[in-house]
């Protein structure tokens, strides 16, 4: 039987079949090495995030050949997206009123602080605005989530890698530092618990870290931290659809200029969706938690995916002007939240 004669569900579940096979090694390798990063994680401690990245850029080598290409693509694109998607099943819109009016001004002026921070010293540094959006965007809101949200709305360039990798690397580092001094540095000017969480929770890059320096301080420290961390995850929705109608307008105005075309991503519609949902809630705990972990390990496999093409020397390349970029807006974030809470401005 050819292929045109075959009948349509048939002729379908061939070519599932056929890109299943296709994409599987890469996909399998992906999966292998974030498998791997949970283990040493759960096990030795360290950043899963940080973990995977590492340990796929030391496989990158197994990763050169044809054979496994296609599925590690989708693994840091599609698989990427999905984890994002149901990143919205973390939120609800009752947690982010319950904040106060003066924490959610507070959160939102300090992520356009962060990215506008970033694009200046970028600009310094003589480095592209995509790098500086990657860096803002990531310390600004949710870490190495943020930048591989980001850097798939971002036009490709023949640094796009590089940077996010180097993006990744930066903010889990310094979150993880973040982690272990700003307990200590915010005791000892004399916070109270509640603003302790409130500075760990809009401050800190990653929701991990963020987690875990809130509840070393205390509980009231830790769940306030969780809920101004999580809203600073529910940006990620707009900033990820502003960053893609700005570089689709640029790229449009630069081509033919003509009129620019504004795609949302479907991620982000979904992202949108999920929030409701969840504020909603319309979906079971135990559900809610299972895709919830289901999230994680997506975003896990993604950036073991982007880890398995990056050598080490591309890295290198990157030189001194990044690691100025990244550290600068994670100190005007850390110095404008701390003057705000400390002169008791919201």
């Amino acid at each position: 039987m050819t292929d045109a004669s075959r009948p349509a569900p048939l002729s379908a579940a061939r070519d599932f079949l056929d890109k299943a096979k296709l994409l599987a090694p890469g996909v399998l390798l992906a999966l292998t090495v974030a498998a791997a990063s949970g283990f040493v994680a759960d096990h030795y401690g360290g950043p899963v995030m940080l973990l995977a990245l590492l340990i796929g850029m030391a496989l990158a080598f197994v990763s050169e050949g044809p054979r496994a290409a296609a599925g590690i693509k989708f693994s840091s694109k599609k698989i990427l997206r999905v984890g994002v998607a149901l990143l919205g099943l973390r939120i609800a819109v009752s947690d982010v009123v319950g904040l106060g009016g003066g924490v959610v001004g507070l959160v939102l002026v300090a992520i356009v602080l962060t990215i506008t921070a970033a694009l200046i010293a970028a600009a310094i540094q003589g480095e592209d605005s995509h790098l500086g959006t990657l860096i803002g965007g990531a310390t600004a809101i949710c870490g190495a989530s943020a930048a591989l949200a980001l850097s798939s709305v971002l036009p490709r360039s023949e640094h796009h890698e590089r940077n996010t990798i180097f993006t990744v690397v930066a903010v889990t580092t310094l979150s993880t530092v973040a982690m272990v001094l700003y307990p200590a540095l915010f005791k000892a000017v004399g916070f109270t618990d509640r603003e302790i969480g409130i500075l760990i929770g809009a401050t800190i890059h990653d929701v991990a870290q963020v987690v875990g320096a809130g509840y070393a301080v205390s509980g009231e420290a830790g769940d306030t931290a969780t809920i101004v961390k999580l809203m600073r995850v529910a940006m990620l929705l707009p900033t990820v659809l502003i960053v893609s109608f700005v570089f689709a307008a640029a790229r449009k105005r630069a081509s033919d200029g003509g009129k620019a075309e504004l795609p949302i991503p479907v991620f982000a519609i979904v992202f949108a969706i999920l929030v409701a949902v969840n504020s909603a809630g319309i979906i079971p705990e135990p559900m809610r938690l299972a895709l919830v972990e289901i999230s994680r390990w997506c975003l896990i496999t993604a950036v073991a995916a982007v880890g398995l093409t990056t050598s080490l020397k591309d890295i290198v390349k990157v030189g001194w002007p990044p690691v100025i970029i990244a550290v600068s807006c994670t100190l005007a974030l850390l110095i404008f939240c701390s003057v705000v809470l400390g002169f008791h401005l919201i």
